[in-house]
């Protein structure tokens, strides 16, 4: 069975290989202009796509001529060029034209991964024995779809990456709506977090501290589902080695050593 529909995978496809870069069947530089064929981006991007739908490894996912540590080499080849973040991009616009953006009530939180490999922004983790660890911080709109997201050491308070999370949203969708509510846990409920959504003009719906509530109350759960979707041991092509690469994703798809 295959990971996604092809009605969904190769209009995908076509937007993302629009972005690639040109490239030679052989290189040019090569001294006897006869060295193996470039595995075809294609492959390794559909076996991106199977990491990422089931939360399973490279080396789980990788066939006969196309390594794991040739996907690995690609992705780390397409995030350096922002392609990722671009992907995500289109696919918001694409989303919104066909079925709409509900941006009027946002939510945000943050969750801990793992960084087994460690990378420039993994920290010790306060909920794995002191283990690499990331925090990831993800802003949503009312059906749960991933606008933008953040990540720092896994020993990072939330409430330090609202701003970068908000900022990251906006750096794929524009300004946020005025006035558009954004749904918040109590670890929220603070000066310096309240600031940054004047800033931004949002209104906070933010969760009293010491007073116990369900988290089906207000709209505050469809980022919890969203976490959960996407807290997978893999390395996808939004975070890489720890580091944003600005795409759900597509940091990070659309949202990972991540």
């Amino acid at each position: 069975m295959p990971a996604m529909p092809s009605s969904l995978l190769d209009p995908l496809w076509d937007q993302f290989s629009a972005l690639l870069p040109d490239r030679p069947e052989f290189d040019p530089n090569h001294p006897l202009g006869c060295h193996k064929r470039r595995i075809p981006d294609e492959m390794v991007f559909r076996l991106v796509v199977e990491a990422l739908v089931h939360g399973s490894g490279y080396e789980r996912i990788a066939v006969e001529g196309c390594s794991d540590w040739t996907i690995r080499d690609r992705v780390k080849t397409w995030s350096a060029l922002g392609l990722t973040h671009e992907l995500h991009r289109l696919a918001l616009a694409a989303y919104d034209r066909m079925i709409g953006l509900d941006l009027d009530d946002l939510s945000a939180d943050g969750c801990h991964t793992k960084a087994p490999v460690k990378g420039d922004k993994a920290g010790r983790s306060p909920v794995d024995r002191g283990k690499q660890g990331l925090k990831r911080s993800t802003l949503v709109e009312a059906r749960g779809v991933p606008l933008g997201i953040a990540s720092d050491g896994a020993n990072r308070h939330d409430s330090k990456l609202l701003e970068p999370t908000i900022a990251a949203a906006e750096q794929q969708l524009g300004a946020l709506p005025a006035k558009a509510r954004i749904h918040l846990d109590s670890a929220y409920n603070g000066k310096p977090c309240r600031k940054v959504l004047d800033d931004h003009a949002l209104v906070g719906e933010i969760a009293v501290k010491g007073v116990p509530a369900p988290i089906q109350v207000g709209k505050r759960w469809v980022v919890e589902r969203s976490q959960c979707a996407t807290r997978r041991s893999v390395v996808s092509p939004v975070q890489l080695g720890g580091t944003w690469k600005e795409v759900p994703g597509p940091d990070d798809l659309p949202g990972s050593e991540r």
